[in-house]
């Protein structure tokens, strides 16, 4: 039984979802093709309408120019302004004035197309002033709203592109900056190894030893072979190839007897005899 209702719920979800998809897609192909749609409308009209304000004259020509000047200036203040709120959110008021600046377009776009077919031409050139100044008014708040985007794009172009000038010139001069102060520095490397390899290791090269610049200056000139060798109490040291300097005890040497001093209370060693 659970079994089933788990078929059941997985079924259902998979129906949902693909009703789901479906529904995307078909209103994405609906929104195209509306899309589409109005694309070829508005070419087709555009086209009409430059085809009549150039082919023919008089009223029907003039309301012709109207309807394209208006629709041309509304069109591309709504591509500048759409392109550039997604880079300036500050456009985003600017948008909104042009959508209510476009009610109006709309509105006088729909009364030039209703007068291009009225029959009364006389009252349609009467009218025809006020037509031309009401047209005048929304394409100069149109352009004015076009040119005020692109200025500010291009002003913020320009402030990126002079700091960016700035910091290329401060890296090219910092790049370019030496001095002699800094060949001494480069070479000291090479003169500490120069003076590092005139000191040669105690037992290498030759077996020559080197001086030893290190002597007791308070031994006097009487000193022995014992004072250099440090065989006094307390010293010891021992210097040489692979060495190193440790203490020593002092060593304890015999006396000579012939130069022992004798004594008159002293006996004199008998010499042993035999039986």
């Amino acid at each position: 039984m659970e079994a089933a209702i788990l078929i059941l719920t997985l079924l259902f979800a998979f129906v949902a979802l693909g009703v789901y998809v479906t529904v995307k897609i078909v209103g994405a192909a609906k929104r195209g093709v509306e899309r589409t749609v109005t694309q070829a409308r508005r070419t087709v009209e555009e086209t009409t309408l430059r085809a009549k304000s150039y082919g023919q004259g008089g009223v029907v020509g003039e309301l012709a120019q109207l309807r394209l000047a208006l629709r041309t200036s509304m069109r591309a203040t709504q591509d500048a302004l759409q392109a550039g709120v997604a880079e300036d959110a500050s456009l985003s008021e600017s948008l909104a004035l042009f959508k209510r600046l476009s009610a109006h377009g709309h509105e006088l776009d729909d009364e030039l197309k209703r007068l291009e077919r009225e029959p009364d031409r006389a009252t349609v050139a009467s009218l025809l002033p006020g037509l031309r100044e009401r047209t005048e008014r929304i394409t100069h708040s149109a352009e004015s709203l076009r040119w005020a985007a692109r200025d500010r794009a291009r002003k913020f172009a320009d402030d990126d592109l002079d700091a960016l000038s700035t910091q290329i010139d401060v890296e090219a001069g910092a790049l370019r900056h030496w001095s002699g102060a800094e060949t001494p520095d480069a070479d000291a490397p090479k003169a500490s190894h120069g003076a590092q390899a005139s000191w040669p290791d105690a037992g290498t090269g030759d077996g020559a030893v080197p001086e030893q610049t290190w002597a007791d200056l308070e031994a006097g000139p009487e000193s022995g072979p014992q004072s250099r060798t440090g065989s006094g109490p307390g010293t010891g040291a021992q210097s040489g190839p692979g060495h190193t300097v440790a203490e020593q005890p002092p060593a304890i040497t015999a006396r000579d007897p012939r130069q022992q001093t004798t004594y008159p209370w002293q006996k004199s060693a008998r010499p042993e005899t035999t039986n």
